[in-house]
């Protein structure tokens, strides 16, 4: 899974090289898998065997969560649909793709935080 169960934080400076790597979040066993980036620069990241997928503000502070109905691997999350507003969860164990409507939209790539 994800080292140490974390997801980490790396600045970029001015010529797009990582200058020092930090700990964002971290969450416990299994710990985190796939993630995204809302319109806010929010870090959404599945956790699988939870069923789960967190939202967390720039800063890492957990905003809210969004249970998967589909059951319990998570496994990656992307937005889409024609505003970008529609949040798609891979679910791994079920095979199935349920979506989600959460405030916020997929920021426009590419993203420095």
């Amino acid at each position: 899974m994800t080292r140490a169960n974390a997801v980490w934080r790396l600045p970029l400076d001015g010529s797009g090289v990582v200058t020092r790597a930090g700990l964002f979040v971290q969450l416990f066993s299994p710990g985190p898998d796939g993630l995204a980036l809302d319109e806010d620069g929010n870090v959404v990241v599945t956790h699988p065997g939870l069923g789960t997928v967190w939202v967390f503000s720039k800063r890492g502070e957990p905003l809210y969560q969004v249970k998967s109905c589909a059951a319990e691997m998570t496994t990656n999350v992307a937005y889409g649909g024609k505003d970008r507003k529609t949040l798609f969860i891979t679910e791994s164990k079920s095979g199935k793709i349920p979506a989600a409507r959460p405030r916020r939209r997929l920021a426009a790539l590419p993203v420095r935080a």
